[in-house]
């Protein structure tokens, strides 16, 4: 699993950077098809679209985004719930850094790991 804890981390390193550089269809990408984000104060949403939408929105409003692994469970051979922390920045005159935790669970999709649910919320 150590194999599969450096892999999910480095999906990890290219959501933060494609977020970081607004590119929600990229962020959308690394979502399965019918995948549900179940962001803090807002309804759950499911679908890519839906997706990147929501990570667009975000995008206007956060930057510099960092995604850590801290623990990576198998939940199967195709399936692996993945606990975590983030750090962002708000955008404005007066950044503020925001920190917080997530779970996700992964499913491999053609070989690939890719998010299937995904809810996460800041630390205050």
């Amino acid at each position: 699993m150590a194999q599969d804890k450096a892999i999910i981390q480095s999906l990890n390193d290219k959501f933060a950077q494609a977020f970081n550089s607004g590119d929600a269809a990229a962020v959308a990408a690394l979502y399965t098809d019918d995948a549900v984000i179940l962001p803090p104060g807002a309804e759950m949403m499911k679908g890519k679209s839906a997706i990147q939408n929501f990570w667009k929105g975000a995008a206007e409003q956060l930057g510099n985004g960092k995604l850590t692994t801290v623990d990576v469970k198998p939940l199967g051979s195709e399936t692996a719930q993945e606990i975590g922390t983030f750090t962002f920045r708000t955008k404005g005159s007066q950044p503020q850094e925001i920190t917080g935790k997530y779970v996700v669970v992964w499913e491999k999709v053609g070989g690939e790991w890719k998010l299937a649910t995904d809810i996460w919320n800041t630390n205050k």
